[in-house]
């Protein structure tokens, strides 16, 4: 198979209708290189869409907290088992034990700062190896059959960008061989290896990605996100203790907030799931009450305006003075930057005078310092031999509003202006796009922000009752 993302329904057992796709490109692989994300490898289980009452597969991924001690895993075994003995196929995706990668991490550290290196990704990844033998290992305990794979097992090829990679591929005929088997198999999440044989990590929240891009191979019904809350909420509650649980969001609205800061779902599994249109539940691990559901946009969604408020805390924002306001400078500037994969966000030039210019940008913090240096060493004609023109800002934060019915709501922005400047907050930079509304300000103010937006807007109140904006 080839193409950016196209699936061969004829696949997917029963014919029945699993929302790929075919051909659209909404940014999950921006590399048309020819590889697909499924390597289907055969004939997937027959099942059926239906509301769980008939055989379906599914796919389960656990966070660290679900999997945090041997007892929780306990807990997700039997879960799984009861899954299955409903007569469904299941996948599991798991993370390592809460706490164990930033374990791993620090002892990394202790040799060298830079995290995205092939011997960092070595030694982080062991994280979920130790998960997928101790939770195959509780289901076996439990009565039932599993087998733990880990990434080079199921075969998930990864582009070389280390600590950060991308699923180029998957093959998903050692999981139809488990289930052919009757066993619930076991994946390690955040993990795969690149065509050089190299063990790979996903970044941050890769898990999610693995558990998607696993639901989209094997063509399954749901891929369940299970953590420790119970869904996708208008704000942090920890911030907002008034925010309320969203029942159903679009991939678009969930796109925005897993980009802006929303901690529930790595942007790429999301992007994964709208891609090859993979139902995502997010749910928690110690209840079995309904989550939300990340799907397709619906009519109603359009009816509330601002359905979520989120703040990244990650970020930093570098400042280039004294550029040539000439053609072919931003891109000289930019382009060290796109071949080290760094992530460039708000870009903002200021007016020219006396043929100069100052251009503004963010990045993540944690680049925020190899960005810099890649700049004096690639383009110090422009920064300074000594990055005298360069000027960084570590202490800000983004703070945004999204809604898909933003679209046909106008007042959002001067609503949002409004409501930051009652509180004294000085926007410093703006981006926005159909459904969103980003502003960077000083991190001191990223929680006062964030209530004065989710009180201004509403988002306390159910839907129904929320008027104007």
């Amino acid at each position: 198979m080839s193409g950016d993302g196209n699936v061969d329904s004829t696949t997917s057992g029963d014919g029945a209708d699993d929302g790929a796709d075919d051909g659209a490109d909404d940014g999950a692989d921006d590399d048309d290189d020819g590889e697909s994300i499924v390597d289907m490898g055969g004939p997937v289980p027959r099942r059926v869409i239906s509301v769980w009452s008939r055989p379906v597969l599914i796919v389960q991924k656990y966070g660290g907290t679900s999997v945090g001690s041997i007892e929780r895993m306990k807990n997700v075994a039997a879960r799984c088992l009861a899954t299955q003995r409903q007569g469904h196929h299941v996948a599991v995706v798991v993370s390592a034990m809460s706490g164990e990668t930033n374990r791993l991490l620090k002892l990394a550290s202790e040799i060298q700062d830079d995290p995205n290196d092939r011997e960092v990704d070595v030694i982080v990844s062991t994280g979920e190896q130790v998960s997928v033998g101790l939770v195959a290992l509780a289901i076996r305990a439990a009565g039932g059959k599993a087998r733990s794979f880990l990434g080079h097992q199921v075969k998930i090829v990864t582009d070389s960008a280390f600590s950060r990679a991308r699923i180029l591929s998957i093959d998903a005929r050692p999981l139809q061989d488990a289930f052919a088997a009757g066993e619930i198999a076991v994946i390690a999440g955040f993990q795969g290896i690149d065509e050089r044989g190299s063990i790979t990590t996903l970044g941050r929240g890769g898990s999610d990605t693995t558990g998607v891009a696993i639901a989209a191979a094997l063509q399954a019904d749901v891929c369940e996100i299970y953590t420790d809350v119970d869904g996708v909420y208008t704000t942090d509650p920890n911030i907002v203790p008034t925010a309320r649980k969203v029942d159903r969001i679009s991939y678009e609205e969930m796109l925005e907030l897993a980009s802006l800061g929303a901690k529930v779902l790595q942007i790429r599994s999301v992007e994964l799931g709208m891609k090859y249109g993979v139902k995502i539940h997010v749910r928690s691990s110690f209840s079995d009450a309904q989550g939300t559901w990340v799907v397709p946009e619906e009519v109603a969604m359009e009816k509330v305006v601002v359905s979520g408020v989120t703040v990244a805390k990650d970020e930093a924002k570098i400042t280039v003075e004294d550029l040539p306001d000439q053609p072919g400078i931003v891109a000289k500037l930019f382009g060290p930057l796109a071949d080290a994969n760094i992530s460039v966000d708000m870009i903002v030039q200021n007016q020219s005078f006396d043929g100069t210019t100052d251009l503004t940008f963010t990045v993540p913090k944690g680049d925020r310092k190899r960005a810099c240096d890649i700049l004096q060493t690639k383009v110090p004609e422009l920064v300074g031999a000594n990055t005298e023109k360069l000027v960084f800002d570590d202490e800000i934060c983004k703070v945004s509003v999204v809604g898909v019915g933003m679209r046909s709501h106008a007042g959002v922005a001067k609503t949002m202006f409004e409501l930051l400047s009652a509180e004294s907050i000085n926007i410093q930079l703006i981006s926005t796009s159909e459904i969103k509304i980003s502003c960077v300000i000083a991190r001191k103010y990223a929680e006062l922000a964030v209530r004065a937006l989710h009180e201004g807007f509403g988002l306390s109140l159910p839907p129904a009752e929320r008027t104007g904006l």
